[in-house]
């Protein structure tokens, strides 16, 4: 897989895709990303990529001819169009189910705005959706861009030693993670789980899955409603007090 990012910082994007696992994976080739400074693709020598928007109003505006000069470019690069992403406070809100969809993609393009975006002619023209980290508004599109690129990196094949290091956690399965502990056993008092020193790993793995449920129930319950829950499920759900 390879993920492209445009953007008027990448060498602080570089910074953090860098380090630990995604920057491990990258050096040992099981995937590539590539971060492209905006200002090479400006048409004048100032490298000049914002103007005031027409009809008024605060701030400035990313140019298109600099987007679009880039997009045509690393698409002639790659042979064809990669999957562009915009992210933007008006998109879907990223969620483990778009992450595992773009995680089967073979190249993602990402678009950062910065002041008050791009213009929207590149978003008709060329953008396949567009996506946001939430509801509330940025300075830039640089640390959602690095939220998506890391949420979908983690799934490509061999990023992580193994699929369980993702497929166990929250909101892979449509449910938040069970409780974790480590070394002391028992730290001010507080002990481990019984279960979880006894070697019995059926019974860790039952109760694994209880935890995750009522976890979920207790923090995110709106997450019950698309997990898929068997009858022990519902039932055990239901003797701890939670409907469903």
């Amino acid at each position: 897989m390879r993920i492209d990012i445009i953007t008027l910082f990448p060498e602080m994007c570089k910074a953090l895709m860098d380090e630990s696992i995604i920057g491990r994976a990258r050096k040992k080739g099981y995937m590539q990303m590539c971060f492209h400074q905006l200002r090479d693709y400006a048409l004048d020598k100032h490298q000049r990529v914002d103007d005031c928007p027409f009809g008024g109003g605060q701030g400035m505006l990313l140019k298109p001819e600099p987007f679009s000069l880039a997009i045509n470019t690393l698409s002639e690069h790659l042979g064809k169009k990669p999957h562009i992403i915009y992210m933007s406070p008006k998109g879907s809100v990223l969620n483990q189910e778009k992450a595992k969809e773009l995680a089967k993609k073979e190249n993602i393009l990402i678009l950062c705005g910065h002041y008050e975006g791009i213009d929207e002619r590149i978003i008709d023209k060329y953008v396949d959706e567009e996506i946001s980290v939430g509801d509330f508004v940025l300075t830039g599109g640089e640390m959602p861009a690095m939220i998506l690129a890391d949420a979908v990196s983690r799934m490509v094949k061999g990023v992580l030693a193994e699929e369980a290091c993702f497929s166990d956690e929250s909101h892979f399965s449509g449910l938040l993670e069970h409780p974790q502990y480590t070394r002391p056993a028992v730290f001010e008092g507080m002990p481990v789980p019984e279960v979880l020193t006894s070697g019995d790993h059926k019974k860790v793995e039952i109760w694994k899955h209880k935890e995750a449920l009522l976890r979920t129930a207790k923090h995110r319950p709106d997450m019950l409603k698309n997990a898929e829950l068997t009858e022990k499920d519902l039932e055990f759900l239901k003797e701890q007090g939670f409907s469903v």
